[in-house]
């Protein structure tokens, strides 16, 4: 069970992305909802005003205040990383910290702005997720950590062109993870997943999954409609929704529990990987088909993250051993399961999903030989979380740890 809210003082932005965060408007007379101008991005107020619609919670106090930089000149109190994710081109990444949230540009690299909340002796102000719009200025908000700067259980839609939240989505239970569409705002529990509409948050559909504490979802993002990928309500089933023909579709990705998954823009391919970590396998998600499956290790390994490039040609795969991967993708959703028992001589930096030397003996030797391997491996430390995605410049992949290390930009030879 939701409620929700919509303050009535700012109009409700226009979700539409722009090359550029979106402009300030002036506020309008209360109740009224009007877009707003894509513009090109101007001056930030530093003060948010108090919550013009409190609601009591089941949680503790949350801090209100808000400031665009840190002003004092002493020693800044340590932050604590709680959160990074993309943007939906991979152009930027957003960081929930102890104390707010910043949002970084990739290429190249620099810090476009932060949010800093002040709470009681600089302490609180935590995010837990932070969800950008492409480059818009509306961003979904979820406050995490010891000391959260919202409730957990409730989603914040905040406009920083106006530096306060202009609505919010409240629920009985804490919320796994946030994604954004042009006309879309989806909340994942635990194990029950919203589908609002962007315009007026009016609630359009309800799924319920398997427990589902790591938030997993992922959508389309691409011209066409809505295709929403989420567990199902087995071990290691993912449920396929496609809005537009309204059909729902079941795969039977993996035997264990699935641990990642990952949609092409076009939401016509998915990628799975499961808690044992060792294989990744590609479906096509209009009729469920196994169309590649690719090793990344022989060991037991955590995925952290799983992605596709633009044109998907590549997938990347980052995981717990401290390597990420990239394989290549030889496939179109049409195609056949790839054919895996043809046998290569190319090195393993060969650009040819190399197969292994011994896959001759498919159907003597255990499934491992006849595996196709990554064209390309990084090398980062053993043991930290990374998430990555594809650089806009070729063959070059984005790595962000969750350790607070800086992000790497890494490159191979085509």
């Amino acid at each position: 069970m939701a409620t929700l809210s919509a303050y009535s003082s700012p109009p409700w932005p226009n979700p539409d992305p722009n090359p550029e965060l979106l402009a300030p408007q002036d506020e309008l007379d209360s109740q009224t909802q009007s877009p707003s101008e894509p513009q090109s991005y101007g001056s930030l107020s530093s003060i948010m005003p108090p919550n013009p619609n409190p609601n009591p919670n089941p949680f503790s106090n949350y801090n209100t205040s808000i400031s665009s930089q840190p002003q004092s000149t002493s020693q800044p109190p340590p932050i604590s990383l709680l959160h990074v994710s993309f943007n939906q081109d991979y152009g930027c990444f957003a960081a929930g910290t102890d104390h707010g949230f910043r949002i970084y540009n990739c290429d190249p690299f620099r810090e476009i702005f932060r949010r800093d909340f002040d709470g009681s002796g600089n302490s609180g102000g935590g995010i837990g997720a932070v969800e950008m719009l492409f480059r818009c200025n509306v961003l979904a908000l979820v406050g995490g950590g010891p000391d959260p700067q919202y409730p957990p259980n409730k989603v914040m839609i905040w406009d920083d062109h106006q530096s306060r939240c202009i609505g919010e989505l409240s629920f009985r239970s804490e919320v796994r993870s946030v994604k954004l569409r042009r006309d879309r705002i989806i909340v994942v529990l635990e194990q029950k997943i919203f589908v609002y509409n962007f315009a007026d948050l009016k609630l359009l559909h309800q799924i319920e999954t398997i427990s589902n504490p790591k938030g997993l979802c992922a959508v389309s993002h691409g011209a066409g409609s809505l295709v929403l990928v989420c567990p199902g309500l087995q071990k290691g089933q993912v449920r396929v929704e496609h809005y537009a023909s309204k059909r729902t579709k079941f795969i039977m990705a993996h035997d264990s529990r699935t641990a990642c998954f990952a949609l092409t823009q076009d939401g016509q391919l998915l990628a799975t990987a499961s808690t044992k970590g060792t294989l990744v396998r590609i479906f096509n998600t209009a009729d469920g088909t196994l169309l590649q499956e690719v090793r990344r290790g022989a060991d037991r390994a955590e995925v952290y993250s799983l992605a596709f490039s633009s044109t998907a040609q590549w997938l990347a795969v980052s995981s717990d051993k401290g390597t990420v991967h990239v394989f290549s993708l030889k496939i179109n959703p049409g195609s056949p399961v790839i054919d895996r028992s043809q046998s290569t001589n190319e090195p393993n930096l060969a650009l040819t999903s190399p197969a292994s030397s011994l896959s001759f003996f498919k159907g003597v030797l255990p499934k491992y030989f006849s595996s196709e391997w990554s064209v390309a491996q990084f090398h980062l430390i053993e043991g930290s979380q990374y998430v990555v995605a594809f650089g806009h410049q070729k063959n070059t992949v984005v790595i962000l740890g969750l350790d607070g290390s800086d992000g790497e930009v890494k490159e191979w030879k085509a």
